[in-house]
């Protein structure tokens, strides 16, 4: 039997130590840094600080309700958030003011963080469901120890409001006074200041206003686009008149008389600042102008990103009309026609404040009001009307690595 080759194979399959099956496993193999000093995890994240802020009033009351708990992070989870979106406002509002927004590159940027504010709203929407979980009941049990702590004293939301751009004059009374009154000191004027500061829509008309292809000795987007609507809609008449007379030509020609009217608004800079003095239109007229462009040719790259954004902007507004109204649902869920903690009518109030009056991008919605069948809109020359990006002619020394934060050392002619 000792020349048998199976034997032997099997003599030499147990000669060897069997292999420790740790020294090959790839999830072991790094290196615990920590033991080696630094800054830790809970240090880092000042942990210390944001977990030991949960004070139960009621606790500290003696009648400790297990509710107010929730209450409490998700408020200060609302107020994490507020922070992160005017932190990412506050550097979009940088690239515009200082004029980084002249670099097409830097365009990239601004549509990162306004969409990253756009997820955020989305988040804070959907955050509501957590609250909710708790009972009007349950919230009654503490509710007594809030006052006269209330939402409506969210300095945060506030600085939010007034930085994106709503308008003084459109924000709904809170118990018949200016909503800077129920604050006081810094945190007044810091409101004050945000009130005089340029805000998002500000900037962002101005940057439209820039929108190539405006110019009257140039494409004239403007002039074709009147001259092209109003033939086509000449045509439709023309069209409809040779039809039989019947209820359904009548209805056709009564539409078309009303688009005539609604596009002969359009065209009336004049009617435009009318509609801007009561508040009815927010952007100037040629903003509203290079909006409009932007909708025709957003299929065209050179104006792919700027689309994107107009987009991210109505997402903003849309979803800050979602937040106040799951905010008027959850209030009118758990204290019915109760008075606020803070002294207002509660759910009264803050329904007023669901409404257009707060949209800042109105505008923008109200553009498909305007559109046109394709054929109608200037077709455009690739050969012509090239409408280069900023960086295919700007010189060198402002295209540089360094990061577009920074000052460039000068500012190349206007355009988006």
């Amino acid at each position: 039997m000792s020349g048998c080759p199976y034997f032997e194979k099997k003599h030499l399959l147990f000669k060897n130590k069997p292999p420790n099956p740790e020294e090959n496993d790839a999830s072991q193999a790094g290196v615990n840094k920590a033991s080696k000093g630094g800054i830790l995890y809970g240090d880092y994240l000042q942990l210390d600080k944001v977990l030991s802020g949960q004070v139960l009033q009621s606790e500290v009351k003696g009648n400790k309700i297990h509710d107010e708990h929730l209450f409490i992070v998700t408020h200060q989870a609302y107020e994490l958030w507020f922070k992160q979106i005017l932190f990412e406002l506050d550097s979009v509002r940088e690239i515009f003011t200082s004029g980084h927004v002249r670099d097409e590159r830097n365009m990239l940027k601004v549509n990162t963080r306004i969409h990253r504010i756009v997820m955020i709203l989305r988040l804070l929407v959907d955050q509501f469901s957590v609250l909710e979980t708790m009972t009007a009941l349950d919230f009654f049990d503490f509710r007594e120890y809030l006052s006269p702590a209330s939402g409506f004293q969210s300095l945060q939301f506030r600085l939010l409001e007034n930085k994106i751009g709503v308008p003084d004059n459109h924000r709904v009374p809170y118990n018949r006074k200016h909503y800077r009154d129920n604050f006081s000191g810094h945190d007044s004027e810091m409101l004050l200041a945000t009130e005089q500061e340029p805000t998002l829509l500000k900037l962002v008309e101005e940057w439209l206003e820039r929108t190539p292809g405006l110019e009257v000795d140039g494409f004239n987007f403007w002039e074709r686009l009147e001259i092209n609507i109003f033939d086509g809609l000449n045509q439709e008449r023309e069209n409809i008149a040779e039809m039989t007379d019947s209820e359904e030509k009548e209805e056709m020609m009564a539409e078309v008389v009303k688009q005539k009217e609604l596009f002969t608004s359009l065209f009336d800079e004049k009617r435009h600042d009318h509609l801007m003095s009561k508040g009815e239109r927010r952007l100037s007229y040629k903003a509203l102008q290079g909006a409009l462009m932007i909708f025709f040719y957003r299929e065209e790259p050179r104006f792919q990103v700027p689309f994107q954004l107009l987009t991210s902007l109505m997402d903003i507004d849309t979803l800050m009309t979602k937040w106040r109204y799951n905010h008027v649902c959850m209030v009118h869920r758990m204290i019915g026609s109760k008075a606020g903690t803070g002294g207002s009518s509660g759910y009264h109030y803050l329904r007023s404040t669901v409404s257009d009056r707060y949209k800042v991008f109105v505008d923008l919605f109200n553009l498909a009001t305007f559109l046109v069948p394709r054929h109608w809109v200037p077709k455009l020359n690739p050969n012509v009307h090239t409408f280069l990006y900023m960086a295919e002619y700007c010189d060198s020394s402002y295209c540089s690595s360094e990061d577009s934060d920074s000052e460039p050392s000068h500012s190349p002619p206007e355009r988006h």
